[in-house]
Order: C-alpha cells, then sequence, then structure tokens
C-alpha cells in the first residue's frame, strides 16, 4: 500500500499534506484524483478550498446541472480522506484538520424492496447524518423528491440547523439548486456562497470548472436537456413555459410589494427584475467590451 502511495504520488504530481488538529480544510488547486485521469493531461481545472470552524464552516454551492459542484465537493472530501490514510494528495498544498468521520448524501436511489421511496432514502440519511455528523459533511442536493416548497423548506431548515454550532457546527459542502438558500450568508453565521462560474455565448454557455465567491441564481436545466438530447421542439416549448413562469413570478413578488407597501417610493427593486428579458440581455454586456459611444 505505502509502495503504492509512493508511485502515484510521483507520477501524478501529488503534494505532501500538513496533518493536524486545527479545525482548518485548505487546499490550493486541488484535484479529483479518479476524474482527472480519465481527462487528457492538464484538462482538469483545479480549485481551491478553505474551510474551519468559524466563519467558513457552512459553504453553499450553486450554479448549473453539469458544471462541475459534485465534482469539487467529493475531491475536498476524497483530499481530506487520501491525507488521512498516509497518502500524498493531488493539490499544489494541503492543510488538511483531522476529521473523524467524513458523511455524505449524494445521488438518487431507492430501497423499493423494502418500501422505501428515493426521497425516503435521502430523509433518512440526512436524518442519520444530522444525529451523527461533527466533522465533514458532503450534501449533494436535498429535497429534490418532493414539491418545490417541501423540498427548499426542508433544505433551509437542514441548513439552518447545521451551522448551529450548538447543534451541529459541522463543516459542510452544500450543493443545491435552491437559491433562496444563497441568503442564509447574510442571516446566519458561518455561511459563505460559492458558484460554478460559466461563460454564456449566445444560447450556448460554456462551464468553466472555477468555484468562484458569491451566488447564483441560474442553473440552465433547459440547456442541459438539449446538451442530454432532448427533442428541439420539447425544449423551445419548455423556455417558453419557463419565461411565462418567470414573469408570473415577477408579477406575483410586485403584487405581494404593493401589498405590504415595503416598496420605497421613487425606488426600483432591481432583484425582482432579475428574471425578466431586458435584465437578462443586460447580464451578458461585458462593460469592458463597450467602446465609449
Amino acid at each position: 500500500v505505502l509502495c503504492s502511495f509512493a508511485t502515484v504520488a510521483e507520477d501524478l504530481n501529488y503534494c505532501k499534506p500538513i496533518v493536524d488538529n486545527s479545525g482548518v480544510i485548505e487546499i490550493k488547486d486541488g484535484r479529483h484524483p479518479v476524474i482527472e485521469k480519465m481527462l487528457p493531461s492538464g484538462s482538469f481545472v483545479s480549485n481551491d478550498t478553505y474551510m474551519d470552524k468559524e466563519d467558513n464552516r457552512l459553504s453553499i454551492i450553486t450554479g448549473p446541472n453539469m458544471a462541475g459542484k459534485s465534482t469539487y465537493m467529493r475531491q475536498v472530501a476524497l483530499i481530506t480522506l487520501m491525507a488521512q490514510i498516509g497518502s500524498f494528495v493531488p493539490a499544489q498544498e494541503a492543510h488538511i484538520g483531522v476529521v473523524d468521520k467524513i458523511f455524505t448524501r449524494v445521488g438518487a436511489s431507492d430501497d423499493l424492496s423494502m418500501g422505501q421511496s428515493t426521497f425516503m432514502v435521502e430523509m433518512m440519511e440526512v436524518a442519520n447524518i444530522l444525529k451523527e455528523a461533527n466533522s465533514l459533511i458532503v450534501l449533494d442536493e436535498i429535497g429534490r423528491g418532493t414539491s418545490t416548497y417541501d423540498g427548499l423548506s426542508i433544505a433551509w431548515a437542514v441548513a439552518e440547523y447545521i451551522a448551529n454550532k450548538q447543534k451541529c457546527g459541522a463543516k459542510t459542502l452544500f450543493a443545491t439548486h435552491y437559491h433562496e438558500l444563497t441568503q442564509l450568508e447574510n442571516t446566519l453565521e458561518g455561511v459563505k456562497n460559492y458558484s460554478i462560474a460559466v461563460k454564456e455565448k449566445g444560447e450556448d454557455i460554456i462551464f468553466l470548472r472555477k468555484i468562484v465567491s458569491g451566488g447564483t441564481d441560474e442553473s440552465y436545466g433547459v440547456h442541459v436537456a438539449r446538451l442530454a438530447g432532448v427533442p428541439k421542439q420539447v425544449t423551445s416549448r419548455a423556455n417558453e413555459i419557463l419565461k411565462t413562469l418567470e414573469r408570473k413570478n415577477i408579477l406575483s413578488n410586485k403584487s405581494i410589494e404593493k401589498e405590504n407597501k415595503k416598496q420605497v417610493a421613487g425606488q426600483l427593486d432591481l432583484y425582482n427584475f432579475k428574471l425578466a428579458e431586458i435584465a437578462h440581455e443586460l447580464d451578458k454586456v461585458n462593460v469592458n467590451e463597450l467602446t465609449p459611444i
């Protein structure tokens, strides 16, 4: 085993991690040890990570499907595990504070023979994590198997529970498509928002695979459906429905504001127009490329 560790470290340019009881997980240019071998040499996009027991306990990661959220989270867990079993790790530098357990809630599976649906299995795993975990948690989507409001409510409550140092306080990577959870950074101690960078090019998007600070409110699900080969007639119709739903959401938000009279006179609330087409077009503009005219 040790001979294999040494060979892999030499062949694949791994680094010697610092392992201690600091409670910090700091990784510079971390890579996924399996996926990087499946790609052409040098093409894997590395990412940095910083987590601790205080201000950086819970990382909420948003971004499109297929952009690399799961890869990023799993590589952090794998690097932590590799460091603690005596191996060098796929990174430029790594400082790993010892964790006693790594808990994961990843993927979708059911146990129909025991009468347990996919969502039931997911909730049972979440229940076990919340009762046991105090070191490192990897959560890849919570609350997908039920209605949007149910799922969002569960995901929100789980995030609040984990962020509470008295109840849990474990270092956690939490990937989600519930963009509303990015609000927690402003209300809960120890929560930080991250997202996967993308570049829009006309109707297409390019996944940059890079983790950046800040949340996002785009999932590009219809785009991914098109990439998967779903008929154009279906994806075009899905886009139409999406725009209709977004407009309804904007109108709904406006009526609620009017009712509550929370809107400041003469002050436009740009957030509620974020999904409007004009705002979407403005988002694509690169100010650095505009001429003075």
